[in-house]
């Protein structure tokens, strides 16, 4: 039994000890570690990189950083122009085709209005011919100045040019009137009308010479 408890003993010293030189062990690798990691520290420390002890080459060219750094900024100066152009193009292309929808939009009604000017001539013919106590009459005078404010609302005016200086954009000369000033509208054969402000019918007149 005591024999036992000697040999208990001598295990537990011998794993003490075990232990002891292990734990000396961790603390020199640790050490060295730390001798490793300040030694590299100060090879790069630039204060210790310099002059006759230089570790350390300097290779490093500021130019050549220059030059890229140079380049990077004239690509990004590139890159920002074209997305200009290209933001320019689109709000350029945009403005076109809202004005081309609205140039369309504007004289969609261009030839229905035109086949309706035939209507007013007809209904300022029959007023004209018309007896005044004709009780038929006053209808049809409604009736054409209802046809007439339709069309102002929908950017119908007329042109009437009698007396005015003769214009061969707004004007068709079909005849000589004796009884007008040279260059002159004298009698207006037919009205002219315009949509929008762009002519839809050359007025027909006579002129002066």
């Amino acid at each position: 039994m005591s024999e036992q408890n000697n040999n208990h003993e001598s295990n537990e010293q011998n794993m003490s000890h075990d232990n002891v030189s292990h734990d000396n062990v961790s603390h020199d690798n640790v050490e060295h570690d730390d001798s490793i990691l300040n030694e590299t520290l100060q090879e790069f420390d630039p204060q210790n990189n310099s002059g006759a002890e230089s570790t350390i080459a300097n290779d490093i060219d500021l130019d050549t950083f220059k030059a890229r750094i140079a380049e990077l900024e004239s690509e990004v100066k590139q890159a920002k122009e074209g997305t200009a152009r290209a933001n320019a193009e689109a709000y350029n292309a945009q403005k076109r085709m809202e004005q081309e929808a609205d140039k369309s939009k504007r004289f969609a009604l261009q030839k229905f209005a035109k086949e309706l000017l035939e209507v007013v001539d007809n209904l300022e013919r029959a007023i004209e011919n018309a007896h005044a106590d004709d009780p038929v009459t006053e209808g049809v005078r409604l009736t054409h100045k209802a046809l007439l404010d339709v069309l102002n609302k929908n950017g119908v005016e007329v042109v009437e040019p009698q007396g005015e200086k003769f214009n061969a954009d707004l004007h068709e000369a079909v005849g000589i009137d004796a009884d007008a000033p040279a260059d002159t509208v004298g009698t207006v054969l037919q009205k002219g009308y315009s949509l929008n402000g762009r002519l839809l019918r050359p007025a027909m007149v006579r002129v002066g010479q």
